[in-house]
């Protein structure tokens, strides 16, 4: 990447931008971040002041335009996140309307490349029980999928609609992301509960985990050697979540959970979860959605990541004891 050259990164002040906005501010990239006038640039720390600030949202086609003024390369990284009921709206409008935008803006910005940031949600299932997901599996419509991985989904699909219009662009599909992060992070909450010890039960399946600074890196490859109009799977380990949380156990010194919940208690527990915070107006723990997705095991191959992209994946055991050792140092 010349120095010369400025890269735009939407969602920068979330939990994998701010990882990519550092590592690239780190490699010496002029660095313009895209976000709304009320993030929070906590993840950022001192990086904020060392990055061009755009201010916008993705719902708002005239800022991401503006915003893209003079940008060479762009990261796509802005998403929504959620697995409660009622979110299907706020779901469309940012993931996939947001990702249409930020493709509109792109061609008519004349950005030379852009990196889309989807999930492994938007992956198909395998047609026997137990098979590997990779990037080629199909996906399947069926009634069940969240409706975060039909936006993730119909993202990239707007993504193939921009390539189809000139657009140089390219897509990661990062697995289940683990890092410090705040507080609101998905995947904090599930280290969370696991240090506060109160975690008595873990659910019967399985997924693949990842590093967000393995991912970070995984983007910034994915614009240097990342194939036009392809997935890149960005994962690293596929570990049950018995064994995932006793890692985090032992990195945080406290007994395992002891107990594996079945998938049907599982599922009346979403239910449950689901009603008590409609009557709190909290988010809620467990979803029906998630309860369906952790009761079952589900494994991805990496392959294609590794050997056109040289990507390397951390051990969830080192990603494990860094997030205890940067949580004891907040303490």
């Amino acid at each position: 990447m010349s120095s010369a050259e400025t890269v735009l990164v939407t969602g920068a002040t979330g939990f994998v931008g701010s990882v990519l906005t550092r590592q690239l501010v780190d490699k010496g990239a002029d660095v313009r971040i895209f976000r709304r006038d009320t993030s929070s640039l906590n993840l950022l720390g001192v990086y904020a002041e060392r990055v061009d600030h755009a201010v916008g949202d993705v719902t708002q086609a005239r800022s991401l335009y503006e915003a893209m003024q003079g940008v060479e390369r762009v990261y796509h990284v802005a998403a929504k996140v959620s697995f409660g009921p009622g979110e299907q709206e706020a779901l469309r409008r940012v993931n996939a309307d947001g990702t249409a935008n930020v493709v509109n803006a792109a061609l008519r910005a004349g950005v030379s490349r852009l990196v889309h940031t989807s999930s492994m949600a938007a992956f198909g299932r395998p047609e026997e029980p137990g098979g590997t997901i990779d990037e080629t599996t199909e996906w399947q419509g069926a009634p069940h999928r969240s409706a975060y991985a039909r936006s993730k989904r119909r993202a990239e699909l707007e993504v193939h609609r921009g390539i189809a219009e000139g657009l140089d662009a390219t897509l990661v599909n990062p697995s289940l992301v683990f890092g410090v992060g705040g507080p609101d992070t998905n995947t904090r909450r599930i280290v969370d509960a696991v240090r506060s010890g109160w975690l008595p039960a873990v659910p019967p399946g399985g997924t693949n985990v990842v590093d967000v600074r393995d991912v970070a890196a995984g983007l910034r490859a994915a614009m240097e050697h990342g194939e036009t109009g392809r997935r890149y799977f960005l994962g690293s380990e596929n570990l049950s979540w018995k064994s995932l949380t006793g890692t985090l156990s032992e990195a945080f010194g406290v007994d395992p959970p002891r107990r594996t919940v079945p998938g049907w208690l599982l599922t009346a527990g979403g239910v449950v979860a689901e009603g008590l915070s409609a009557i709190t107006r909290t988010r809620p723990f467990l979803t029906r959605a998630t309860a369906r997705t952790a009761a079952r095991t589900y494994r991805y191959d990496n392959t294609r990541a590794r050997q056109e992209l040289d990507c390397t994946f951390r051990a969830f055991e080192k990603t494990a004891f860094h997030i205890a050792d940067e949580l004891s140092r907040e303490t």
